[in-house]
């Protein structure tokens, strides 16, 4: 598949080289939006979709082999996250797989904790999680902007879809630790403010939330775009409501570093 000006896209997403099916997938997934659901075309079409994108279902559950749970079982957890993300895809983004990924490896890790297994992050994706977190530090200040995955790749001489795990459970690794997590029935003052801001520069904001990793911009449009709790993000997306928490705080002040230089 060529690059078909990937390099000049702000979004955060895995390499199309790695993932090529995107560039078949993504039209598909755009006239599925504008089939009725209710239309037998549009279960045909999700069903081909599905079909389609099983190899990445395989690719992630093959990291949890050996973990206490069979194969098969994962697959078909995986599948679900699957299915999640074709049904929950916005159909005017480029790159399916950058959504994909975070939303089939929470199902599985979820998977996990309601059998009640310790799901054991692999040391040498803590090691990976700590040197991203070095690594966007300092392409953020050379670039001036938050890093792709793929330059975050490039830097590290890392696999793309490694590096978009590594920042999936990066946040459980984090060094400053929170002084609180509030009541999240109700949103905060600063959440409030950044909610409106959402609202109102919504175009100013558009090229800034692509910047954004795929799992923030998701948390993101959960909590403005459909009010859901922090405690309710944490159960869709399958992290702890600290790392829901943390997340927010970390993207609604990137937004407004970036739109006070923007403005």
């Amino acid at each position: 598949m060529t690059r078909d000006g990937s390099a000049a896209r702000a979004s955060i997403e895995p390499s199309p080289q790695l993932h090529p099916a995107d560039a078949a997938v993504v039209p598909l997934l755009r006239r599925l939006s504008t089939i009725d659901a209710d239309d037998p075309a549009h279960a045909v079409l999700r069903e081909q979709i599905v079909e389609s994108q099983l190899g990445l279902v395989h690719h992630l559950a093959q990291r949890f082999r050996g973990r206490g749970e069979p194969y098969d079982d994962l697959v078909q957890v995986g599948t679900i996250g699957l299915l999640n993300a074709v049904d929950r895809f916005d159909a005017s983004r480029d790159s399916f797989t950058a959504f994909a990924v975070p939303t089939i490896l929470g199902e599985i890790r979820r998977h996990f904790r309601d059998r009640g297994w310790a799901l054991r992050v692999p040391r040498r994706l803590q090691d990976l999680s700590r040197r991203v977190a070095e690594a966007r530090e300092t392409l953020t200040h050379s670039l001036g902007r938050s890093p792709t995955v793929p330059e975050l790749a490039h830097h590290l001489d890392a696999d793309a879809d490694l590096v978009l795990e590594a920042i999936d459970t990066g946040s459980a690794y984090a060094t400053v630790p929170l002084p609180s997590v509030p009541d999240d029935t109700q949103p905060t003052l600063g959440e409030v403010d950044s909610g409106m801001e959402l609202v109102e520069n919504r175009e100013t904001l558009r090229p800034l939330l692509e910047r954004l990793p795929a799992r923030e911009r998701t948390i993101l449009a959960l909590r403005f775009g459909r009010g859901m709790s922090q405690s309710q993000i944490a159960a869709e997306v399958g992290v702890s409501q600290m790392h829901v928490s943390r997340l927010l705080a970390r993207s609604l002040s990137t937004l407004r570093d970036n739109l006070a230089d923007e403005t």
